[in-house]
């Protein structure tokens, strides 16, 4: 059941789904319940997500850097598709009594106007021009980093453990290494990372992060109890 707060954006969900078309799909959050916050979605072919699906890793940061504190909305942020085609990405902050209790997420996919152009330009330019130089810049099927996406690229999983495995997948890429060739430093670097995007507000989260770099729970939660250990002597100098 959604927070009665939220009631009326879920017909809004649907109104919004309907008027804007099969390229945008619409999602709300209720952030009560972070393991399966969405309680409404419209056109969910795109982002391949259900009702009940978690927070986002980029819902996640934004909890954690209270950014929602300060603004009403962030817009055309980037996104990636079930596909892995890009998406533009907006999200509405809903508050009462300034507390965050929902979200309202529009991510629009522009794949089929992209190749409406490409088409077009085929018509003035050779073949060979718009594969070399257009063509490369658009989606290929199945490509899970179709273009040059940012670093804050928000990913859509319909579980936990897919939330959590996509957030180290980006570390190890990021540091360029391998779960299973870690050092304890590199393991602290990538826990950290973690604790700050909040990948540990969802419920589950310490267990699917351990799997995923080849580590026990109880070692996740050393990582973690040393991380705050030295945020809070930081904090105290």
């Amino acid at each position: 059941m959604a927070n009665p707060l939220l009631q009326h954006y879920i017909k809004l969900t649907e109104f919004l789904g309907q008027a804007l078309g099969p390229d945008y799909e619409v999602a709300l959050h209720d952030m009560t319940d972070k393991n399966r916050s969405i309680v409404a979605i419209a056109n969910n072919h795109i982002s391949g997500r259900e009702i009940g699906a978690p927070l986002t890793n980029v819902a996640l940061k934004i909890l954690m850097d209270k950014s929602y504190e300060t603004q009403d909305y962030r817009l055309h942020y980037c996104g990636l598709s079930a596909e892995g085609k890009t998406l533009r990405s907006s999200t509405m902050f809903i508050k009462h009594n300034s507390k965050l209790v929902g979200m309202l997420c529009i991510n629009f996919d522009d794949s089929r106007y992209l190749a409406a152009s490409e088409n077009v330009l085929r018509l003035c330019h050779p073949d060979i021009f718009i594969d070399d130089h257009i063509a490369p810049q658009q989606a290929e099927p199945g490509d899970p980093f179709p273009r040059a996406v940012p670093a804050t690229t928000e990913s859509f999983h319909n579980s936990i453990d897919a939330v959590a495995g996509d957030a180290v997948g980006r570390e190890l890429i990021r540091l360029g290494v391998t779960a299973d060739r870690l050092t304890p430093d590199e393991r602290m670097q990538i826990i950290a990372s973690l604790e700050t995007g909040g990948i540990f507000l969802l419920k589950g989260a310490v267990k699917d992060v351990a799997d995923a770099l080849h580590c026990s729970q109880a070692s996740v939660y050393r990582y973690l109890s040393q991380i705050k250990k030295d945020d809070s002597n930081s904090a105290s100098e």
